[in-house]
């Protein structure tokens, strides 16, 4: 039964664009919900083109009357919104390109037409540059989060999916109405093991934080090139990662010379602070981090004032949480604060056993970042020199990273011979046994293995550190030196 000025056909166009509109991009039920709602498209395009639904839409658009009731109103913003989203980026991945190469934030000489737009189109002034707002903040995390990580297996599909969630969340209309200025309360916990990528994942959540846009000034409020800052827990002494993280003020220990403003007061508080390695961190100091999440206020090192945190946190750790908190090494109330979501980066193994592409794909990514563009004949090189010197099955511990540092091996030396601990088969143990009755390891590969195999019992560079006497940071740069091989 036809309602208002549309009929029931129509009605059920635009609640359906809605939740593709307000859905996660990389969802597997939104890709069929486009692919539905974009039938009087080519096939081919809509598979080649992700602005062929727009095209469907705005005819659409055009021919709506021109005064709308507040239901029907309702129901045909978000078509409202694509048309004017899509109108506009190519626009937004410029800027992105080349904000990404400048600290300072750029003008924006689209701005002003883009919100007199939506203004035009019956939005409140205050709103439309709270959308256009978001139309940055979206086109940044589907940019950072498609081109930042690698793959078409199902596992990486998750990943995408799982971080645009943790961005915008899975239903943006909650996200526009109430939480857009409330994310630096959902921390996010990333796990996964070493070289998986923990890092890439975790930049392009960082980068794609909500910037207000500034419609006096024809700019962001800030860059994102700026606002994400990353810090490895891991390569500071026990001493110095409070000062790291706090900030110290002069005078508050031997060598504090001068007044050192840690990541905390640093990080903006549109951006994001990645705390790499937490897993290292010791019970006081995962203490203080504690009451910076619960009250949002810390104090730095030697100082007495309060300062507040207003950036979001992101965490990650290649350890077992699980194991670290029955031993009393890693606190619960910590952990909890930490994981308002928990996200997996899977390992390389995995990835290739959903989908034997992957090592292909991963190889052509691989080279033209070492290149500088795609080189078709240079993958194809490193590609037939995997074939040839990497034994089938091999679990590639050393995940993406030591992917990477093969493909470097190649095309410098033309072949890449998997460390023999790491074989399929070989207990790391006895080989390291059996290399060590054989004289055939140099001083360094010796402590390396000796380390790698203390952290694969300890579970941690901590642990290891104080076993064989070295600070973590030295141990850390043994056992990844013994992983690549």
């Amino acid at each position: 039964m036809p309602h208002g000025p549309f009929g029931s056909q129509e009605r059920t166009f635009f609640a359906a664009l809605g939740d593709v509109v307000f859905g996660n991009p990389f969802s597997r039920d939104r890709e069929a919900l486009v692919a539905r709602l974009a039938a009087g498209a080519p096939a081919r395009e809509l598979a080649a083109d992700r602005e062929a639904l727009a095209r469907v839409v705005a005819p659409r658009v055009a021919a709506l009357p021109p005064n709308l009731g507040a239901e029907d109103r309702r129901l045909v913003e978000p078509a409202l919104l694509y048309v004017s989203y899509h109108r506009y980026v190519p626009q937004l991945d410029a800027l992105i390109e080349r904000q990404a190469k400048a600290s300072a934030p750029l003008s924006v000489p689209f701005g002003d037409e883009a919100i007199g737009g939506l203004v035009a189109s019956g939005f409140e002034p205050e709103r439309a540059v709270r959308l256009f707002s978001f139309y940055f903040q979206l086109r940044r995390a589907f940019y950072f989060i498609q081109r930042s990580l690698t793959g078409e297996c199902e596992s990486m599909q998750r990943l995408r999916e799982a971080l645009w969630n943790n961005v915008v969340t899975h239903d943006m209309r909650g996200f526009e109405a109430a939480l857009w200025n409330r994310m630096e309360d959902f921390s996010t916990l990333i796990l996964g093991e070493t070289g998986t990528g923990k890092g890439e994942a975790a930049a392009a959540m960082g980068r794609s934080q909500y910037i207000p846009y500034l419609p006096h000034e024809r700019r962001f409020a800030t860059s994102f090139a700026e606002s994400f800052i990353s810090l490895n827990l891991s390569q500071y002494a026990e001493t110095l990662i409070e000062s790291e993280l706090f900030g110290h003020r002069k005078g508050a220990f031997t060598g504090a010379v001068d007044n050192h403003r840690g990541v905390l007061e640093r990080c903006s508080e549109h951006g994001a602070l990645f705390l790499d390695e937490i897993g290292e961190v010791s019970i006081p100091v995962q203490i203080k981090l504690l009451q910076v999440l619960q009250q949002r206020v810390f104090t730095p090192v030697g100082g007495h004032e309060r300062k507040r945190f207003s950036g979001r946190v992101i965490a990650a750790t290649n350890q077992p949480l699980d194991t670290l908190r029955r031993e009393g090494r890693f606190r619960d109330d910590f952990y909890y604060r930490l994981c308002s979501d928990v996200i997996q980066v899977p390992p390389l193994r995995q990835r290739i056993a959903e989908s034997p592409r992957e090592l292909e794909q991963l190889v052509h990514v691989l080279v033209a970042r070492v290149a500088g563009e795609p080189r078709e004949e240079l993958a194809a090189k490193v590609l037939e020199a995997l074939e040839e010197n990497v034994p089938k099955g091999y679990v590639w511990p050393g995940n993406v990273r030591e992917l990477e540092q093969a493909v470097r091996r190649i095309l410098l030396t033309g072949a890449y011979q998997p460390p023999a601990a790491a074989a399929p088969g070989l207990d790391p143990d006895a080989r390291l046994a059996s290399e060590v009755r054989e004289g055939a390891l140099t001083a360094d590969e010796l402590l390396g293995r000796y380390c790698l195999l203390l952290y694969r019992r300890l579970g941690s560079y901590a642990s290891v550190a104080q076993r064989v006497g070295l600070d973590p940071r030295t141990t850390r740069k043994y056992i990844e030196s013994a992983r690549s091989g």
